[in-house]
């Protein structure tokens, strides 16, 4: 694989039977491409919480991955409000969801550092009330 293999999707921020669609395509794509369970785990995890965030936080964006020779990059991007203290966001059970959305099982606190944990670098642009990018890469 010289050049990147790139994958794009929209994320509708106003459904969330359709949240985690994204991570379920990139899923097969990548057994396709022949990437290693592992991997696939770790990007298939990182992605779902990435776009579960943007439903419940942002009304959507895109997601896309790039798969190369050694990496796979996810680049998830929206103009959602932007998060407004970081540091507080990393923490594990920190959430900001509000009460409808935990009572649909989501929104406990476990995105962001669910997709610290299952990547090898992640990188968090975040600006209040112009959106966040978030950048990861799963090394293999």
């Amino acid at each position: 694989m010289a050049e990147a293999v790139r994958f794009h999707f929209d994320v509708d921020g106003n459904n969330f039977t359709m949240a985690g669609q994204a991570s379920v395509e990139v899923k097969k794509s990548l057994r396709q491409l022949g990437i290693s369970p592992e991997t696939i785990r770790r990007v298939s995890v990182a992605m779902y919480e990435g776009e579960i965030n943007m439903v419940i936080h942002a009304g959507g964006g895109t997601a896309d991955v790039l798969v190369y020779e050694n990496f796979i990059e996810i680049i998830l991007a929206d103009e959602g409000p932007g998060i407004s203290n970081l540091e507080l966001a990393m923490q594990e059970g920190f959430s900001t969801a509000p009460d409808n959305v935990r009572s649909l099982g989501f929104g406990a606190g476990m995105g962001l550092p669910n997709m610290k944990r299952y990547t090898d670098s992640m990188d968090i642009e975040t600006a209040l009330g112009k959106g966040t990018k978030i950048t990861m890469r799963v090394n293999f």
